[in-house]
């Protein structure tokens, strides 16, 4: 299991965006508006960390620890940033959290996103915002419901590479509307 992204719901995307970059040395990887039922809309953008991945390599690293066996060292997570207009799905969460926002979710990167949803329900670790995982083309999702012990929500995911489908976005956007 690795952190796979951290996705922020902010007041100004692109000014969030450019400290990431500035700070961090992230790059944009790709950009994308969500269009919803109700005429509103949430711009959303992908960064992807300065250790980009080229070509299949795994998202970790082997690395000598002080006693010669190896340490898995994880890349950095993407960064996935959203804003959205005042009537929107990500303009409301941002306004209820003053009108600047902050970490929406953290994505866990798991082997089988079913499994590991199958067993938080059985330890009840956490509610989940959707009956059954989410699916675009080589990429399942889902989110919990706001953690009663961390005020967080998790999201898992498995994919064969970096990179976001806004289907998935919307949907998971949709399913935690509510968690406010």
């Amino acid at each position: 299991m690795r952190l796979d992204h951290i996705a922020y719901r902010v007041a100004d995307r692109r000014k969030t965006a450019q400290f990431f970059i500035s700070a961090f040395g992230y790059h944009l990887q790709t950009e994308f508006e969500i269009c919803f039922d109700d005429g509103s809309k949430a711009e959303c953008l992908a960064l992807e960390p300065p250790e980009k991945l080229i070509d299949d390599a795994p998202w970790t690293a082997l690395g000598p620890a002080d006693d010669g066996s190896d340490i898995e060292y994880h890349l950095a997570p993407e960064v996935f940033i959203s804003d959205g207009d005042p009537n929107s799905i990500v303009g409301k969460w941002v306004a209820a959290r003053g009108g600047i926002g902050g970490i929406h979710h953290l994505a866990y990167q798991v082997e089988s996103v079913s499994r590991t949803m199958q067993e938080w329900k059985q330890k009840g670790f956490a509610e989940f915002s959707t009956d059954d995982v989410l699916r675009c083309p080589d990429l399942v999702q889902v989110f919990t419901k706001p953690s009663e012990l961390t005020g967080v929500i998790y999201e898992f995911i498995e994919r064969g590479r970096h990179g976001f489908c806004a289907d998935n976005v919307k949907d998971l956007m949709l399913s935690t509307k509510d968690n406010r």
